[in-house]
């Protein structure tokens, strides 16, 4: 918080729409850690609309256990600016699960941006995220007001995954190319957020609102990477991992790429408030081992029919959201345009805890960077990781998220002053990988050879 609003606030964390789905979630993750041993997270409250339905989330994030009395409930809205700006007064921390963000998180970003507070979020909206690094970005630098998007599954996964890979290019070893293939695991039926599907609607449907947000900014540095990007198939069948995989436009190689932007710009990553010595050089030593690379996502299935199920989505996103009659019928029948991925009630408990996730990175590139400054195409080493982890839109995601958020708790003094930013950037030269590992989240390598190009 800036260090001079008065008074101090009264929470660590408020966690804002903690009675919509993906939010109780969140606030049962956080209960984990509220008041424990080695925990910065003391006081803790939950903000809406409806304090009945707050209450009803608290009591069933917390069961078997009574709900702790500790935990605030306070009334915040969206659409009333008055009630966020108070919110902010009142917490170091915002935790905001009210989506789409298209719609709703400009007055909290807006609100927190003024006032010092911090704001995490679990965004995967490239339009939104962008739009609030062009208009609170300085503001937010100004008082102090750390304002992170896409901290749950996207992107989180994406970025460290990234990252993790990129460390295992020992020199004189370089990528050129690493690709994150989404593997979506299940016993059960796999269930999609609708909150998730609605931002994807309104996505497609505002496509043209980023190209041009996009032009009307001042170009950024592109980061130096060695070699070409490959022109990969649309389709895929991945034999080493032995799944089909379909190229996505995703949420996750946009803010990979504004990291690797800002890295392009900060070599040594984002100075902290008031770091020791020892914290000034495991950053620069952390980030002057990152070597960028060209990056995508793939969504994979093991057969031809699930593929089909992603274009069939694909195409009727495409399609039908480009008029207000079309995103009408998609936000009516999810289900129907989804072939049953995306339902309105969304999934049952029991389908939450059967899901898992795995996310392998193939990195591609040369076993010495002279190959690649002599415009040798042909790359002749391969890299692959895998990150694995618990369902991705209601266990992984409070997990990144409420990780980030004790990050921000405990080592607020090493992390930038202010400003907005992608997770990768903020949290990578963190602890986050191991407090990831401590919670579920696996990081391995799985393999890494020689090849013939």
């Amino acid at each position: 918080m800036n260090p001079t609003q008065q008074p101090d606030p009264v929470y660590d964390i408020v966690i804002l729409g903690a009675s919509g789905f993906t939010g109780k979630y969140v606030v049962r993750e956080a209960l984990k850690f509220l008041q424990t041993p080695s925990s910065p997270l003391k006081s803790l409250a939950l903000a809406g609309r409806n304090s009945t339905r707050l209450t009803q989330s608290l009591e069933w994030a917390a069961r078997p256990n009574p709900p702790p009395s500790s935990v605030a409930i306070l009334t915040a809205d969206t659409s009333d600016p008055d009630s966020l700006r108070r919110l902010c007064t009142q917490t170091k921390l915002i935790l905001n699960c009210v989506g789409p963000f298209r719609i709703h998180g400009d007055p909290v970003v807006s609100a927190c941006a003024d006032s010092g507070c911090d704001y995490l979020d679990i965004s995967g909206e490239p339009e939104f995220m962008e739009r609030m690094e062009a208009n609170y970005h300085e503001r937010a630098e100004e008082t102090g007001s750390l304002i992170v998007s896409a901290c749950g599954f996207d992107s989180v996964p994406a970025e460290l995954g990234l990252l993790f890979n990129s460390k295992q290019w020992d020199a004189p070893s370089v990528p050129n190319q690493i690709d994150a293939y989404l593997s979506l695991e299940s016993d059960k039926k796999i269930a999609g957020n609708f909150g998730t599907y609605e931002s994807a609607v309104l996505g497609v449907a505002n496509a043209e609102k980023l190209k041009e947000l996009r032009r009307s900014r001042p170009r950024k540095p592109r980061p130096s990477i060695h070699g070409p990007p490959a022109k990969g198939p649309t389709l895929e069948n991945q034999k080493k991992i032995g799944l089909w995989a379909l190229k996505l436009p995703s949420a996750d190689a946009v803010v990979v790429r504004r990291t690797l932007t800002t890295l392009t710009e900060k070599p040594h990553g984002l100075p902290g408030i008031n770091e020791s010595p020892e914290q000034i050089q495991k950053r620069e030593a952390f980030w002057s081992s990152i070597k960028p690379a060209h990056f995508g996502v793939k969504i994979t299935s093991k057969s031809l029919f699930g593929i089909f199920r992603y274009v069939t989505l694909g195409v009727s996103l495409g399609l039908l959201s480009k008029f207000s009659f079309g995103r009408w019928l998609l936000l009516k029948f999810p289900s129907l345009f989804s072939l049953g991925w995306f339902q309105k009630k969304g999934p049952s408990e029991e389908e939450v805890e059967s899901a898992t996730f795995k996310m392998w990175f193939i990195g591609r590139g040369y076993s010495d960077v002279s190959l690649a400054s002599e415009g040798n195409t042909k790359r002749d080493l391969e890299i692959i990781t895998r990150i694995s982890g618990p369902e991705i839109g209601y266990i992984t995601t409070p997990i990144t998220l409420v990780q980030c958020g004790l990050i921000i708790l405990g080592q607020r003094e090493s992390l930038v002053k202010g400003g907005v930013y992608t997770p990768g950037i903020v949290f990578g030269s963190t602890d986050i990988q191991k407090r990831l590992e401590e919670n579920g989240i696996s990081f391995e390598v799985i393999s890494k050879i020689k090849t013939q190009g």
